[in-house]
């Protein structure tokens, strides 16, 4: 039987756009297969805030950052904390992604017309030693337009190779087996669900109206991740982290199922690593839901006091923006699967923003008038006044004793002793006007407001929590946000996939969060932040790359 193409892509989230667009540009055949629809085209990406780890760019030389390839490559490794013998091809994945993010990864984004806000995030800052988890600078760079920005330049550059004749996108298409044949990977089968015009995100239809197969010699695997499958994600859960959450909510729609996992390691495809795992712990339940359990994320900044379920703040280096894992582990170790933020009106507004391309209408919209009025509003953005007022996790009150009741209200118990809490606010805000203190976090307020960026948007200016000058007091019950998967499938820097024996299975590649977005786990057991959307790119355009050499 003649090929229907030279290479078969499953999924057309990012990892698949730019696997498939570089095989087109070779000149080569390739056919993109979806289960969901044309209107869910970019798959993750298209939803999330569009941060890109870059290392020494001009926008951190422009904010006086200085960074270096041994700095992000010594941050990598503290965070990634590599220690198994599967973290071979991870560590070598690592170590060429850095040399990607400080070199080239930039200006190939920006010779296809990608721009990033000028203002550099610092996500993930950790706070041990210089060896340990965390950023040491300020790397995250918000692509302009967000999510949908960072998949546009992709997206065209796969429908210019769909009129060439190149590309074939097949949306509506589940693969629900890889062909093997003498031990290599050559082709597709499934069946052909009804068409559906569901929104993006929403849950689409499984009636099936068909059936197809396809032949190719090289069949890559861009699927996604577990995420929306919450069976999966406390199937995997690591014993390391605790008992996994009796309740999450779900950062991916319902069609990040982790299906393609399954059937691609029936192929003979090696999985490793699937117990690490990337969940948030600053959750929201979403008031305007698009998929069930529908959660959104609060990127923090420094100042908002943690506190557990019982009532006691959480410890050191364990402050918003800090360590997301480690933040997990201890949460899971309280027997409680949530936690609780206490704020002022003057913090929610200069420090909140919400995780989400459509949570951020002025950057996505690519709006500077919008963008400069986070600075300048006298209330938070919109989207974040939205949630504190239509938000189920929301709490506003003038006063801290109604505020601790309504917190034990909404959590249905009565865990919280205002007592305590008071006590535990009172002793922060007895050093907060100091410039040299003993309280961790108020040392991290002063450290994050020496940085330009922090200050003018990022970082609220130091004050009492329970000053009513600031006010009013809110609390912000926080809950289990599944993400992303860590682990997937080994594959070495070509992309190619290893089998249970340890040799490439001849055919099969993965690229993204199918494999562990390189290697089979780059991050290891903690990311530095940008590097999802970071790894989809460099792991897509390696498999795309080899892919139409190997059939040369």
């Amino acid at each position: 039987m003649a090929d229907d193409a030279d290479v078969i892509v499953i999924g057309a989230g990012l990892a698949g756009l730019v696997a498939a667009t570089e095989v087109a540009d070779a000149g080569k055949r390739v056919i993109v297969l979806d289960q969901e629809g044309e209107q869910s085209i970019g798959g993750q990406a298209f939803w999330s805030f569009g941060g890109l780890f870059l290392v020494d760019s001009p926008e951190q030389r422009r904010l006086g950052i200085k960074d270096s390839a041994d700095l992000a490559l010594q941050d990598w490794m503290g965070t990634a904390g590599f220690d198994r013998e599967e973290d071979y091809w991870p560590r070598k994945w690592a170590e060429a992604y850095v040399a990607f993010a400080v070199g080239e990864k930039r200006d190939w984004l920006r010779a296809m017309g990608h721009r990033i806000f000028p203002v550099v995030g610092w996500a993930e800052r950790g706070g041990y030693d210089a060896m340990g988890h965390g950023n040491s600078v300020p790397r995250f760079h918000v692509t302009w337009g967000t999510g949908p920005g960072i998949v546009e330049p992709f997206e065209r550059r796969a429908r210019e190779a769909a009129k060439s004749g190149r590309l074939v996108f097949k949306f509506r298409h589940r693969v629900d087996a890889l062909s093997v044949t003498n031990g290599g990977v050559d082709g597709v089968s499934g069946v052909v669900l009804e068409p559906s015009s569901v929104e993006r995100g929403k849950s689409s239809s499984r009636n099936v109206v068909g059936d197809f197969s396809f032949r190719a010699p090289v069949v890559i695997v861009a699927s996604g991740g577990i995420g929306g499958n919450h069976d999966l994600v406390r199937q995997n859960w690591p014993k390391r982290l605790g008992e996994p959450p009796r309740f999450m909510i779900s950062g991916v729609p319902e069609h990040v199922d982790g299906r393609m996992i399954g059937i691609t390691e029936a192929a003979g495809g090696r999985l490793i690593n699937r117990d690490r795992m990337w969940h948030y712990v600053e959750g929201i339940r979403n008031w305007n839901p698009i998929w069930p359990r529908h959660g959104i994320r609060i990127l923090p900044g420094p100042s908002s006091l943690w506190f557990d379920a019982t009532g006691k703040r959480l410890p050191a280096p364990l402050f918003p923006g800090s360590d997301t894992l480690g933040q997990l582990h201890y949460i899971m170790g309280t027997g409680y699967d949530y936690s609780w933020f206490i704020l002022t009106q003057s913090i929610i507004k200069k420090e909140f923003a919400l995780s989400g391309s459509e949570q951020n209408p002025d950057l996505t919209g690519k709006s500077w008038r919008m963008t400069i009025k986070r600075a300048t509003n006298k209330g938070a953005p919109a989207p974040v006044e939205a949630f504190k007022q239509h938000g189920a996790d929301f709490i506003v009150r003038d006063n801290l004793a109604e505020l601790v009741g309504a917190m034990n209200k909404l959590a249905g118990n009565d865990l919280l002793q205002l007592d305590a809490i008071k006590t535990q606010i009172e002793a922060r805000d007895r050093e907060i006007t100091n410039p040299y203190v003993k309280d961790a976090q108020v040392m991290n307020l002063h450290n994050a407001r020496r940085y330009i960026g922090d200050k003018l948007i990022r970082t609220a200016k130091p004050h009492r929590i329970l000053d009513p000058e600031h006010g009013p007091l809110i609390a912000v019950k926080l809950n289990i946000l599944t993400r992303k998967t860590l682990g997937g499938f080994e594959t070495d820097l070509d992309s190619r996939v290893f089998g249970r024996d340890h040799q490439i299975i001849r055919g099969l590649y993965a690229a993204g969060e199918a494999a562990g977005f390189g290697g089979g786990g780059v991050h290891g057991y903690r990311s530095l932040e940008g590097t999802f959307l970071g790894g989809c790119l460099f792991s897509g355009r390696n498999a795309g790359r080899a892919a139409a050499k190997a059939v040369n």
